[in-house]
């Protein structure tokens, strides 16, 4: 089988890296410098693993990068869209520059190809494609990805989601997919579309639900986590549900697809409530740390803070939508002092310009009044916060998640301030 990878950011190289194991593969990307990085085995972004995943496909010589589509797409039996949908500052989707991208591919793909869609796009692409494109199949496969942990993620995934038309193609996705997932399950276009926005919108919903819950424990002396407990032991419920107090839902990645069935209620002339609710409740849970560090410090102008962890999740370098800077820029415009760290950020951006980035944890809180944990690096639990939390001019941690609550309960003094907890 040949496929070419439409789209090379962190679904697409991923997804390239990995099918080359399997299947000769060609990834295709419209920017130049991002191909000429990929082709010396460097993936555009921090991934554990990729690099080396990447390197081995290209010295396997079933792996190649261009930006030509002529070349890409000659002989592709599998044309797979994977770019990272962009998302702006409202949550909603750029769709129309992914299928501008595409557009400028499909005149080079063999007739009667297969074109599978794995970037997220609004329910209906598929549809409106086929009409545009009769001479190609169309498929859908929601993304799986998972920042930190993407190649597993692909490599050994439960189930693939698949939406098609006909059975055309049916054996060429079972085969496609039948390395990476235990079961191929099958269904319509637009239910495989659905199934994504569904998923995290359901998602969303059930981190909202019990930060919300976890608000109230605040104020009754319950403790969130505790609760959480008792949810998850409930057989309609189950221990895998997404209820653990804490942060709220950063990036663009489950508010894209509330946004994207809100105006999908609204085009329709449909009243929905609970959904769009879900954004609304999480965008007032972003302020949590910020209140919560007001409440203990009180008037913040002046006063030192350290924030540990700026990245949007572990194991990736991407600040983009990131929690962690915006509690810094509310910080800042606050008139408090902010210091930083973060192992996986070496420089600043312009907005972050005021913040003192340190080498180091122990550089990061000396003298500070109070730190703020928000990227769970796993190089914060491996501190030595004995000989660290000395440094601080107060013992003050405000950890949404509790990630350090283990070592820091030894430390005679340190206020630990956690969701769901008075």
């Amino acid at each position: 089988m040949n496929i070419c990878v439409l789209g090379l950011w962190h679904l697409g190289s991923v997804t390239a890296a990995c099918c080359a194991r399997h299947f000769n593969l060609v990834g295709l990307d419209f920017d130049a410098a991002n191909v000429a990085k990929l082709n010396s085995g460097q993936a555009p972004l921090l991934e554990p693993g990729l690099n080396e995943l990447i390197a081995a496909g290209l010295a396997a010589k079933k792996l190649s990068f261009t930006a030509d589509p002529k070349t890409a797409c000659a002989n592709a039996d599998v044309l797979w869209l994977t770019y990272d949908t962009p998302v702006n500052d409202h949550d909603e989707s750029d769709v129309e520059s992914v299928l501008g991208n595409l557009r400028r591919a499909l005149p080079h793909l063999p007739n009667g190809a297969l074109v599978l869609i794995s970037a997220q796009m609004p329910v209906g692409t598929c549809a409106k494609l086929e009409k545009e494109f009769p001479q190609f199949h169309f498929a859908c496969s929601p993304e799986n990805l998972r920042l930190g942990k993407a190649i597993d993620a692909f490599e050994k995934a439960e189930r693939a989601i698949v939406g098609v038309r006909t059975d055309a193609k049916k054996a060429l996705l079972e085969e496609l997919f039948k390395p990476f997932a235990a079961q191929t399950i099958f269904m319509r276009t637009e239910s495989a579309e659905m199934v994504k926005h569904a998923l995290n919108s359901f998602l969303a919903l059930s981190i909202t639900f019990i930060n919300e819950i976890a608000r109230l424990c605040e104020h009754t002396g319950a403790d969130a986590k505790e609760v959480s407990v008792g949810l998850k032991s409930e057989a309609r419920i189950g221990p895998k549900a997404y209820l653990g107090p804490g942060g709220p839902f950063a990036g663009g990645t489950l508010a894209r697809d509330v946004v994207t069935l809100s105006k999908l209620a609204e085009a329709n002339g449909e009243k929905i409530s609970v959904i769009p609710a879900i954004k609304q409740s999480n965008d007032l849970h972003r302020g949590w740390a910020f209140r919560r560090l007001q409440s203990r410090l009180g008037e913040l102008r002046g006063k030192k803070i350290s924030v540990l962890g700026l990245t949007y999740t572990t194991n990736t370098d991407t600040l983009r939508r990131s929690a962690a800077v915006e509690l810094c820029q509310q910080l800042l415009a606050a008139g408090a002092k902010v210091s930083a760290f973060d192992p996986a950020v070496k420089s600043l951006p312009p907005e972050l310009k005021s913040v003192a980035l340190a080498a180091d944890i122990s550089g990061a809180v000396a003298g500070v009044e109070a730190v703020a944990v928000c990227t769970e690096w796993p190089q914060f639990r491996q501190a030595e916060w004995a000989k660290i939390v000395p440094l601080m001019r107060q013992p003050v941690f405000v950890d949404a998640n509790r990630f350090l609550e283990k070592e820091l309960k030894a430390i005679a003094g340190v206020e630990h301030l956690s969701v769901g907890r008075a």
